[in-house]
């Protein structure tokens, strides 16, 4: 049986952007960190990062979703409430926090190409939260 390399292994997903500029600035005002602004943006919040690219495909926009865990979902959503995504980002409004039926709190914010992140919050004592 093979052992599989370990080291500073990372996953970065990458996802669209109907208007990459946009969208740079939507994710830089929710709070991400812009560690690179090239052909493809790279942005970090906490231990997790993805690229931003400048591709849409509506079908597949639509269709992603990405999940942010927080220590604090109570703090984040009035970060999010006070940042009126809707009138500066022209996007949906966020989705206040609830309880969803397989344990997680969770509040929703669609990004200006559709994809659905879910904020949730981190349940303690469960290692995979």
């Amino acid at each position: 049986m093979s052992k599989v390399p370990a080291g500073t292994e990372l996953t970065r997903p990458f996802l669209p952007a109907k208007d990459f500029e946009l969208s740079k600035r939507f994710y830089e005002t929710l709070g991400f960190e812009k560690l690179l602004d090239a052909t493809v943006a790279i942005f970090r919040m906490g231990r997790g990062e993805f690229l931003l690219q400048s591709y849409y495909q509506k079908d597949w926009a639509e269709n992603f979703m990405m999940q942010l865990m927080v220590d604090d979902l109570d703090a984040w959503w009035t970060h999010i409430q006070s940042l009126d995504l809707p009138s500066r980002f022209g996007v949906a409004p966020p989705k206040a926090p609830a309880l969803q039926p397989w344990g997680l709190r969770i509040a929703y914010v669609t990004d200006p190409s559709g994809v659905l992140w879910h904020v949730a919050q981190r349940r303690l004592d469960i290692s995979h939260d």
